[in-house]
């Protein structure tokens, strides 16, 4: 059996329900996927962020598990200025390649979450995600 170089840590970190009644986790996870996935590659750094994006309706759902949430982070003041952020959630029990299992019972959760419009998808600084 080959070694795992980067377990994936299925510790929940943040969690929130969707208005559907879909209670959505985020997973500590690994560098592929979870919260120490796209902390660092796309500056998101906040469970607020997630919740905010994840209280509202699903904005694509591919009836599989895939389920993609919308948000917009704004910053008011002498010069305000928005951007748009995806967060996405894998609702199955497994990943569609088989490669992680959240365990009986339990949800992947969000795999990973990005801006929009933005240089590699990471979120500028200033949107404090």
């Amino acid at each position: 059996m080959p070694e795992v170089l980067h377990p994936w840590d299925k510790r929940v970190k943040c969690q929130t329900d969707d208005p559907q009644g879909r209670h959505i986790v985020t997973r500590y996870g690994n560098s592929e996927l979870g919260w120490h996935h796209f902390t660092g590659r796309y500056n998101i750094k906040k469970c607020s962020s997630l919740a905010a994006a994840l209280r509202g309706q699903v904005d694509r759902d591919d009836h599989h598990g895939h389920l993609e949430y919308d948000g917009v982070v704004i910053e008011t003041g002498p010069r305000p200025r928005q951007v748009k952020f995806t967060v996405v959630v894998q609702y199955t029990r497994k990943t569609t390649d088989g490669r992680y299992d959240a365990g009986r019972g339990q949800k992947i959760g969000v795999i990973t979450a990005y801006c929009h419009n933005q240089p590699g998808n990471k979120c500028p600084a200033w949107a404090k995600t």
